[in-house]
């Protein structure tokens, strides 16, 4: 089964990786917390360690222009991150960050072989893998358990497969993703 590093499901579907690709959306600020200067984020990784691992973060200024801040300290606080950025020294200074989306480099994330960004599957076609049937497009990934569910958009409306190796048979970048769909999965 392919591994994901995902800059986190909701989100990462509503532009997640920024057009020139460099970054990809990774949380966002949901609050402070206490009184120094600390932001609670939400991750939008595929685990809260991922973001609280990053040395520094970006974050849009004036004009949506990526800022770059580096992180002093971080720590995972259930599906939360709570992260203190260099120069963000109180409440007051940490409510100007807040509902901002929070971005990291690409290379600052270590990709196994295998392992891919979910923003860079968004938009492949989805493919028969045995006839090259193309279904429709992948529009999102929802993770409501043990399992993602992609949705492809096709023609005839939103269909739901299971991202499980049973369904789906490859992902490649560059071409797609070959699935082995069940009777009645694409049907109309």
């Amino acid at each position: 089964m392919t591994a994901f590093i995902e800059a986190r499901r909701k989100m990462i579907f509503s532009g997640g990786a920024m057009p020139d690709k460099k970054y990809i959306e990774c949380g966002k600020i949901l609050n402070t917390h206490g009184v120094e200067g600390a932001l609670k984020l939400e991750s939008r990784c595929n685990m809260p360690e991922d973001l609280a691992g990053l040395e520094r973060v970006f974050i849009p200024g004036e004009g949506g222009a990526l800022m770059e801040y580096k992180v002093e300290k971080s720590s995972v606080m259930g599906h939360f991150v709570l992260v203190w950025l260099e120069g963000v020294k109180d409440i007051e200074a940490a409510g100007l960050f807040k509902n901002k989306n929070v971005f990291a480099a690409r290379k600052d994330f270590s990709l196994e072989d295998g392992e891919f960004f979910i923003a860079d599957i968004i938009g492949l076609d989805v493919i028969d893998k045995q006839n090259g049937t193309v279904y429709g497009k992948l529009s999102e990934i929802i993770n409501r358990g043990s399992s993602d569910i992609y949705v492809v958009n096709t023609a005839a409306g939103d269909k739901m497969i299971p991202a499980v190796p049973e369904f789906i048979a490859e992902v490649d970048l560059k071409k797609g993703i070959f699935v082995t769909p069940i009777p009645g999965m694409f049907d109309e």
